[in-house]
């Protein structure tokens, strides 16, 4: 069957809705909010069919879905088409609202050309613009580092530097338990439910916040510092389902990463994975043999060679080493020495032994 065209759509769900008595209210708000709303909902459809074709490469895309009233968050777009602008004075005219005070993080570079008015689940008001701008690479570094993300320290260089895992989920929860104690005993549907709701919100949003902006500053150090930045390639949707679940969570790996990725092809750095049933920990960055095993509890072992490691010390440097050489590969290089001597039992690794 094919699509409706976005004209026929918005015809439909718009046009003719705003003459009926339950849909009148559409006409209080900016068209062009109605018409971005569409939009969202025909690139959903439209990435939903092409995964399920096969054309859209990546994670299988699920169907859109009504959103849960449960779910506290609102956000509306406005365009260029909309005519929403910054006043002299620093505030948001926005059409069909007015002026909205606005305590500005930065200022634009540029001329925006959208802007998305986002409320979040504690009630407060975010808005976004998109703006283009030129990014500047940084002055470039000899330094190189590989990355070893742990549980007990958050990230381990190639280095030797160990950066402790600051725990924010766990350092809050005394709070948090608290505030949903107070939550649970409030009366459904009652004004004092409402505020219980939001004060939990808070507390969560506290905790978020303070994890995201430690990540933002890590990971612009990282990329400061480093031409090139390597890391393992971990699967931290399977790990999310194992016991270790909630500490995973509270560490914040995929945002830390998300983040190095971005900042790395704006500032000009190489940012790469390195493949994740590469035995990092199991093998020997000084001679490259292989150990047998290599349980979680062994923190630090010693190589036939005579070699002692610190496991996630030794792991971020075979990280640096399989990142510099996949890099070199690529370009036609041959980078490595040479073989390293096999041990008799053992002549490789099996898959999710690392």
């Amino acid at each position: 069957m094919p699509y409706i065209s976005d004209g026929e759509l918005s015809k439909r769900v718009i046009t003719e809705a705003k003459k009926t008595p339950g849909r009148s209210w559409l006409g209080e708000v900016s068209a062009v909010v109605l018409q971005q709303a569409l939009a969202d909902l025909n690139v959903a459809y439209r990435n939903f069919f092409a995964s399920l074709t096969g054309k859209r490469k990546g994670a299988k895309v699920a169907p859109p879905r009504f959103r849960s009233r449960k779910d506290n968050r609102q956000a509306i777009r406005f365009t260029k088409n909309a005519r929403f602008c910054i006043t002299a004075g620093g505030k948001l005219r926005l059409p069909k609202i007015g002026d909205v005070p606005v305590r500005w993080s930065r200022d634009l570079p540029a001329e925006p050309s959208s802007v998305t008015v986002v409320k979040d689940a504690a009630g407060r008001y975010f808005a976004s613009f998109v703006v283009e701008t030129s990014d500047v690479p940084l002055p470039e570094s000899a330094a190189e580092v590989g990355i070893d993300l742990g549980l007990s320290h958050f990230a381990i260089t190639s280095d030797g530097r160990k950066v402790e895992n600051p725990r924010f989920l766990r350092r809050a929860e005394r709070r948090l338990r608290k505030a949903q104690q107070e939550l649970s005993r409030k009366d459904r549907g009652s004004a004092n439910r409402r505020k219980a709701r939001v004060k939990v919100a808070k507390a969560h949003a506290r905790v978020a916040d303070a994890r995201r902006d430690w990540a933002h500053k890590l990971s612009t150090q990282i990329i400061r510092d480093n031409q090139a930045v390597y890391v393992e390639n971990l699967a931290v949707s399977g790990l999310g389902r194992t016991r270790l679940a909630k500490s995973l969570h509270d560490a914040g790996w995929s945002q830390f990463i998300g983040m190095l990725v971005y900042k790395a092809a704006r500032y000009g750095r190489h940012f790469a994975k390195i493949d994740r049933w590469f035995p990092s920990s199991k093998l020997c960055s000084g001679c490259g043999a292989v150990a047998e095993a290599m349980p979680l509890a062994v923190r630090s072992w010693t190589c036939p060679c005579g070699t002692v490691h610190d496991r996630d010390i030794n792991a971020a440097k075979n990280i640096l080493a399989a990142g510099r050489a996949d890099r070199l590969n690529a370009c036609g290089a041959r980078v490595r020495s040479g073989p390293a001597p096999a041990q008799r039992e053992e002549a490789g690794s099996l898959r999710g032994a690392a």
